[in-house]
Formats: structure tokens, C-alpha cells, sequence
């Protein structure tokens, strides 16, 4: 809010000198007075102030304008709040008749523009388009607050990296060269203030990795350099509503970049591939809960109830590939490698139950080797998947 200066010095007497006929605005001992479109304003749209002036003018002067018919006017030819525009413009009347000001021209043209645009509100109201002008709105300030990807899209990095801040990204073909490949995205939950790079990063490296296999369902068709990047608010996009992180596969090595899409799921694979591999995800996903102690002597029951989830997996394994039709190609190494889980599941279930650690690495080294991925190379051939096994540690197996 600004607020008027107070009056200057009386200026010494003499006679009255009208205004420069060459001058766009009347003098004033401040200068110059602004013209506004519909003559002299000031912040409150009322008439410019008035100093005290020598002498006696004998000219007459012009009403002023009324400022609510002013303010009635601008808000009906913008379509902004118009019933607040019809207000101004009904009072503005009445302060016109009582006042013997200007502006009832504007005043009537304020209040017939709000009424148009007041009866279109309430319109778009009743029919929806309010709620979809308002979703539309909130799209686009999200898409300009951050970079705007979806599943199965592939783009090019400003420099070819996919670490540090970035504010937009090139689409491109996947056939092509690329930087990264979006293999999946999710909102972030909370409100309030932004929570932190650490706190967004750890949420977005739990979901994104947990969300690959969903993806590239089969890994071994994933290359060694390949990983997990994402893209996630930064304080700036968070303040303006972006929850938005997006899952990205991208070469370790930036000037490798990627060729052609990873993408293997149910768009791409068939029925039977498709089988085999929920099945094996279910082992994958028991091994990845292994416990953070290295040795089973710092953690023996950690590790035992790591075994138990394992020998559970396992069963439930056996179940889903006994229970699928096979093609006839496929129907001999895919039992075979059942009895191999099968037997697995034993010594993983003796493991569970072992009373120190020795007996637990006897029975887990007989499990593991049970369920080497190199077991796996005959039924995946047959069924036409990806047959060289990934590098992994102990605990990474993928079968």
C-alpha cells in the first residue's frame, strides 16, 4: 500500500496560470499527474489527489470520475469476478447520482459485462466445465513445475547426465540412441513444507527400484551398465504442488547411453514367458530380504527367519510352475527345474531351523546351489527368454 505525499509549501502569490496547452496532464505541485484510460487515478482508483492551490481559478472544473464505476468496468471486460464487478458497478451508480459524478456510462457497461459473466460461472458450474477448466489449471501448472514423462518414453538429458538438477529433457524415439528410459512413476504422499532431498531421494530409490521387474520383467535381458535414475521435486516444483517422481533406466556409463527399449512385460512377452517369470520373481523377491549382517554368527536368527521366507517362496514357486500348461517345448526343463526347487525348499526349511551356525551353512550351501541361475539356462531357452545370467551376490540370485 503506498499512500499519497502530504501537501507542499504554498507557492508565492501571483497570478493564476492555466495549464500548457503542449501538457498531457495537468501540473500539480508534484509534477505531472498520470492519465489512467479512464482519466486521472491513483492506487485506489479514486480521483488523483488534490493539493491546495494560490489563488481563485476561474475556470470551472470537470465532476470527477467515479472510481467504483472505473474498477465495475475493468472487472466486466476481464471476466473476473464478476459478481463483484456487478457490485461495484450498482454501487458506483448510486454514488454517481448522490455525488453528481462521471462515469455512469462505465458504471452500466461494468454491470452488464459482470452479468454476462457471472451468468457463464454459474453455467460452467452446473455443466462441469468449472471443475474441468480448474483440473486443466492445476495440469498445467504441474507440468510447468516439473518435467512431464510417462511409462515407455525415452529422452535425451541436457548434456547427457541423469545426476544434478534438470529443468526439461528432449523426448525421443527408444529405437534410437538415448539417455534414459522411463520404466515407471509414482506421487509421493504429505502435504506442508518440502521434507528434504534425503527423505525424497530414500522414497524415490525404495519405489523405483521395487517397481523395475514390473517393467523389464525378465533381468537378464537388462545389460550389466544399465541401472535405476529418477527424476523428483525439487523445493521449488514442491511448492507449487509436483509429487510427481519418475523411475528411469539409465546407462552407468553417460556417453554409452542406451540403444533400443528394455521394456519386457505383458505388452511384449507372451503367456508362457510371462508365467516363468512371476514365478521366479517370487524366489527373487525372498533373497532380496537378506539381512544386513554379513555373517550368520552376528545375526543367526536374522538369517534363519531370512531362510524361512526363502524355503516359503520356494514352495510357492514349485506350485506356480507345476500349475501352468506348458508348450510342449518347454514342459520337460521346467518340471525338471521344479524337482530342483523342490529339493531346494528342504534343505532352505532345514536351514530355518538350525540351533548354531554351522548346521545353518551346511544346509544353506546345499539350498543355494539348488537354485543356481545356470539350472535355470534349459527351461528359459525353451521358453525363448534371455539365457546368460546376470553377475550377483550372494544374496541377488535371479533365476
Amino acid at each position: 500500500m503506498s499512500i499519497p505525499p502530504p501537501p507542499g509549501p504554498h507557492q508565492p502569490e501571483g497570478p493564476y496560470q492555466p495549464p500548457s496547452p503542449y501538457s498531457p496532464y495537468p501540473q500539480g505541485p508534484y509534477g505531472p499527474q498520470p492519465q489512467g484510460p479512464y482519466g486521472p487515478q491513483t492506487p485506489y482508483g479514486q480521483p488523483p489527489y488534490q493539493p491546495w492551490a494560490q489563488g481563485y481559478s476561474p475556470y470551472n472544473r470537470p465532476a470527477a470520475v467515479n472510481g467504483l464505476s472505473i474498477a465495475a468496468l475493468v472487472l466486466g471486460i476481464l471476466c473476473f469476478l464478476p459478481g463483484v464487478g456487478l457490485v461495484l458497478g450498482l454501487v458506483g451508480l448510486a454514488q454517481i447520482r448522490k455525488r453528481g459524478e462521471r462515469g455512469k456510462g462505465m458504471a452500466i457497461a461494468g454491470c452488464v459485462l459482470s452479468g454476462i459473466g457471472l451468468a457463464l460461472w454459474a453455467l460452467a458450474l452446473v455443466t462441469g466445465g468449472a471443475a474441468e477448466f480448474w483440473k486443466g489449471f492445476e495440469d498445467g501448472a504441474r507440468d510447468g513445475a516439473g518435467i512431464s514423462l510417462v511409462k515407455g518414453e525415452c529422452f535425451d538429458a541436457p548434456g547427457g547426465s541423469l545426476q544434478g538438477e534438470t529443468y526439461d529433457v528432449d523426448k525421443v524415439p527408444c529405437a534410437g540412441k538415448h539417455d534414459g528410459e522411463v520404466f515407471a512413476s509414482f506421487e509421493l504422499a504429505g502435504g506442508g513444507p518440502y521434507p528434504g532431498d534425503s527423505s525424497v531421494r530414500g522414497r524415490a530409490d525404495d519405489r523405483c527400484y521395487g517397481l523395475r521387474d514390473s517393467y523389464a520383467m525378465d533381468g537378464w535381458a537388462v545389460p550389466d551398465d544399465v541401472d535405476v535414475y529418477y527424476l523428483t521435486p525439487t523445493p521449488d516444483s514442491w511448492a507449487l504442488g509436483d509429487r510427481e517422481v519418475t523411475c528411469v533406466f539409465g546407462n552407468t556409463d553417460e556417453k554409452a547411453g542406451l540403444t533400443g527399449s528394455l521394456r519386457n512385460d505383458e505388452t511384449v512377452l507372451d503367456a508362457d514367458q510371462v508365467a516363468y517369470l512371476k514365478a521366479a520373481h517370487v524366489l527373487n523377491a525372498a533373497l532380496d530380504t537378506a539381512p544386513d549382517a554379513e555373517y550368520v554368527e552376528d545375526d543367526l536368527p536374522g538369517h534363519k527367519a531370512w531362510a524361512r521366507r526363502v524355503a516359503a517362496a520356494l514352495e510357492k514357486q514349485s506350485g506356480m510352475l507345476r500349475g501352468h500348461d506348458w508348450p510342449t517345448g518347454a514342459e520337460k526343463p521346467v518340471t525338471a527345474l521344479a524337482g530342483d526347487v523342490d529339493e531346494a525348499r528342504t534343505e532352505w526349511a532345514k536351514a530355518a531351523k538350525a540351533a548354531d551356525a554351522d548346521v545353518f551353512y551346511t544346509h544353506y550351501d546345499k539350498g543355494f546351489k539348488l537354485i543356481d541361475p545356470d539350472r535355470t539356462v534349459t527351461a528359459r531357452k525353451a521358453l525363448g527368454l534371455a539365457t546368460t545370467p546376470p553377475p550377483s551376490d550372494d544374496t541377488g540370485l535371479e533365476v
